[in-house]
């Protein structure tokens, strides 16, 4: 569980003010790089990456988490034609939400199809050789609308991005020109995006915990 981070702390008489931050997570990029890495991605362990990007001076306003419930719904199978129920929980973004200082936002997610495990398809194919093809919507809107937020009210002094996303360009350019400062995130199997290194103040470098 996150520790509440005292505001401020005194030295040789002065006091000195922690940098407040929000920590925004794309959740599917997360997940991918943790699953890549061996890690076991679960509500603890999230938590614990959350805690990870803050800095020593830094304080913990919120932390926010980008992610879709699991796909829900019934599709033909690509080859049969027959039914395919695909049947989830929710219930690990709602018990997310409830941890201390986190909030989480949905996005929707679609399923588009299937696509091969691998290519070339061997010749009379079957339902086995292809996985459904799911795509996220709405995730990068939400995190500019909430980056678009902190700058208008001025909540935080400083946003701490950990996403792969290009689309977040726009909302950290936003945030810089209302004077708070973007940190990104690297995780260390991660590619590092130069647009997103290009409209953020500083490169913030965390390991797996």
């Amino acid at each position: 569980m996150y520790k509440e981070a005292p505001g401020a702390h005194s030295s040789g008489g002065f006091v000195i003010s922690r940098t407040k931050v929000a920590v925004l997570i794309d959740g599917g990029h997360v997940r991918a790089l943790a699953r890549a890495a061996k890690k076991i991605f679960n509500l603890d362990y999230i938590e614990r990456v959350a805690v990870a990007c803050i800095a020593s001076d830094e304080t913990a306003f919120r932390f926010l988490y980008y992610d879709c419930a699991p796909y829900e719904g019934t599709v033909k199978k690509p080859v049969s034609a027959t039914p395919h129920v695909f049947q989830a929980s929710d219930q690990w973004l709602q018990d997310l939400a409830a941890k201390d200082l986190f909030a989480v936002r949905r996005g929707v997610l679609k399923f588009r199809g299937w696509k091969p495990k691998k290519a070339p398809l061997s010749a009379g194919p079957t339902d086995a050789d292809f996985e459904p093809d799911f795509e996220q919507k709405g995730v990068d809107m939400r995190i500019g609308l909430d980056m678009a937020s902190f700058a208008d009210t001025r909540a935080v002094d400083r946003i701490v991005l950990l996403s792969g996303d290009t689309d977040c360009v726009p909302a950290m350019k936003h945030v810089r020109e209302a004077g708070l400062q973007v940190v990104n995130v690297s995780l260390p199997n991660g590619r590092r995006i130069p647009e997103l290194l290009w409209h953020a103040d500083f490169e913030r470098q965390v390991s797996w915990p």
